[in-house]
């Protein structure tokens, strides 16, 4: 038998295609739509991935403003964060953080599903999210993706 047949193929920054992609959130639950987000950056929807390399697509998500929390997590969920001074430790719900920055939530959540490492960082650079209905990425011409 060949034994061409058995070399497994990884790809790199030169053999990988990545394309746009545009989601729109409006109506969709928070969690549900970040993990499809996530693995959709980290490329694992392809058949040519590979673990160490950035092979996702970048993703355009459109209407955050718009998604939902089920439950009552739109007032029990708590985002904590610290400014590094002694008594700095802030914390904000998801009600005041959609009022104020409604892409922010969409942000944090991807964020937390992507990989804690230096490729994690770099994948999270595919991520461009929008409050509005309208994107500057017309350029790259996107294609829709429904989820």
């Amino acid at each position: 038998m060949n034994t061409l047949s058995y070399k497994t193929v990884s790809a790199n920054k030169k053999t990988v295609n990545k394309e746009w992609v545009v989601v729109d959130a409006q109506g969709e639950i928070l969690g549900r739509l970040c993990s499809k987000i996530a693995m959709m950056i980290r490329g694992k929807h392809k058949p040519t991935f590979t673990p160490n390399v950035d092979c996702g697509d970048n993703v355009i998500v459109i209407n955050a403003d718009k998604v939902k929390l089920t439950g009552n997590k739109l007032s029990d969920k708590v985002y904590v964060r610290y400014t590094g001074y002694p008594g700095g430790q802030r914390f904000v719900s998801p009600k005041v953080l959609m009022a104020k920055h409604p892409e922010r939530i969409i942000e944090k959540a991807v964020r937390g599903m992507l990989p804690k490492n230096r490729l994690g960082r770099a994948l999270y650079g595919n991520l461009h999210v929008y409050a509005g209905s309208t994107h500057p990425h017309s350029a790259q011409d996107p294609k829709e993706v429904k989820l």
